[in-house]
C-alpha cells in the first residue's frame, strides 16, 4: 500500500468518525471539516479532481456548520 492511499485511508476514516460523533461535540464538526480538506488533498493529489472539488466544499460546508452551532439559537 503507497503512502498516497494510507494518507487517503486515514483521511476517510477520520471523516467518518467525526461524522458519527458530531452530535457529542461541535468540534467534531470542525474534526470532520478538517478531514474533509485532507480528503480533498488526497482527491486532487490522485488526480480524481472532482472528489477533491466535492470534498473542499463539503470542507466549507461543514465549517459553517461548526460556526453556526457555536451562536446561540435564535427565537
Amino acid at each position: 500500500m503507497s503512502r498516497l492511499t494510507l494518507f487517503g485511508l486515514f483521511a476517510v476514516t477520520a471523516m467518518l468518525v467525526c461524522y458519527a460523533f458530531e452530535n457529542r461535540s461541535r468540534w467534531f464538526i470542525l474534526g470532520f471539516s478538517v478531514a474533509c480538506v485532507l480528503g480533498s488533498i488526497y482527491g486532487f493529489a490522485q488526480g480524481a479532481w472532482p472528489f477533491g472539488i466535492v470534498e473542499g466544499i463539503w470542507s466549507v460546508v461543514a465549517l459553517r456548520r461548526w460556526w453556526l452551532a457555536a451562536k446561540p439559537a435564535r427565537l
